[in-house]
């Protein structure tokens, strides 16, 4: 049975989504304001399989709660939350939220994250075969991107990304010049199926531009085709 951490301070939320997690095979422990989710998390045994995060708490934020979790753990995060400027920065700025849901929500919904988020969790990544050095750096303007080390400089100043952005970045310089729509973006980088929220992929690319390009709003590397998708636009040499 996975177990769960509900982090919801609105009660008649906790009332409704608590239950019905319940109901689905789910053990759920509840908290009501950001301090009790620290201590609850911490003195969890086992850990938590997931948190369910509200970003608004008493005590401490969630953003606050979300950093704490992510100090010490790489657990699935899945955000609750109606403002769209928090999310952005829960998601895209490294504090390490691994999706979220908008309120007010579906119920059946929450639980299909939920079960996605758990499976990405447990996913294995499969063995590779060594890769001769040269293929290792690829470069692209004055962008390098070392798919071995996992290590970007633009025009020699290295580049710290998440490992979502690195996941995006390496997919196109992998494959330079194909269209990817942003369904395959998230099947790639996210290893599950696409649920149409567009601004996961959003939020991610955005960032990804602002830290790789020059001028984010003109992006000499990953270029928009509207209605469509994205492709990498410079050969890598």
């Amino acid at each position: 049975m996975h177990r769960l951490l509900l982090v919801e301070d609105d009660r008649s939320i906790s009332e409704m989504v608590g239950p019905y997690l319940e109901k689905e095979g789910y053990s759920v422990t509840y908290a009501y304001d950001g301090l009790e989710a620290e201590h609850k998390f911490q003195q969890a045994e086992p850990a938590f399989d997931l948190v369910i995060l509200d970003l608004m708490l008493p005590q401490r934020s969630g953003m606050d709660v979300l950093q704490t979790i992510r100090a010490v753990s790489l657990v699935p995060v899945l955000i609750l939350s109606a403002k769209d400027g928090e999310v952005d920065k829960a998601l895209g700025l490294g504090f390490g939220a691994d999706d979220y849901l908008s309120k007010p929500f579906s119920l059946i919904e929450l639980t299909a994250r939920i079960k996605a988020a758990i499976r990405r969790a447990n996913y294995t990544v499969p063995a590779v075969t060594s890769t001769p050095a040269k293929d290792q750096r690829i470069e692209i303007g004055g962008l390098v991107v070392d798919v071995e080390t996992y290590e970007v400089e633009r025009e020699g100043v290295p580049v710290r990304l998440t490992s979502k952005e690195f996941g995006i970045l390496k997919l196109f310089v992998t494959h330079p010049g194909r269209v990817f729509t942003k369904a395959q973006i998230y099947a790639s980088v996210w290893n599950d199926s696409y649920y149409g929220d567009e601004n996961i992929i959003n939020v991610h690319m955005r960032r990804l531009r602002e830290k790789i390009e020059t001028d984010p709003s003109n992006p000499q590397y990953i270029k928009t085709l509207w209605g469509i998708g994205y492709k990498l636009e410079v050969e890598p040499k």
